[in-house]
């Protein structure tokens, strides 16, 4: 077992942040990969929130995560798609 493996207790809700230009996909695009890896992720679980100027979006999802190895898909995903900035 991994440190970080032992400083997470699986299955948890895991907040992911992820932050992006404000193209017309971006919101559809991070849900469908959050969704590809949370089958039931509800949207009640994801924020969604405007830069200033409206040209950046920062989403954050709260995964049932029930392991390291998933959480490490949902983040390679997401840092892959071409809108994301950044996730944390």
């Amino acid at each position: 077992m991994s440190e970080r493996e032992r400083l997470l207790q699986f299955p948890c809700d895991f907040p992911i942040k992820a932050m992006g230009t404000a193209t017309s996909g971006f919101e559809a695009r991070a849900l469908e990969i959050v969704r590809r890896h949370d089958a039931g992720f509800p949207d009640e679980n994801m924020r969604l929130v405007a830069s200033g100027k409206g040209n950046y979006l920062s989403a954050t999802f709260v995964v049932r995560a029930t392991s390291q190895e998933q959480l490490d898909a949902i983040y390679r995903e997401l840092t892959a798609c071409e809108d994301m900035l950044m996730v944390l």
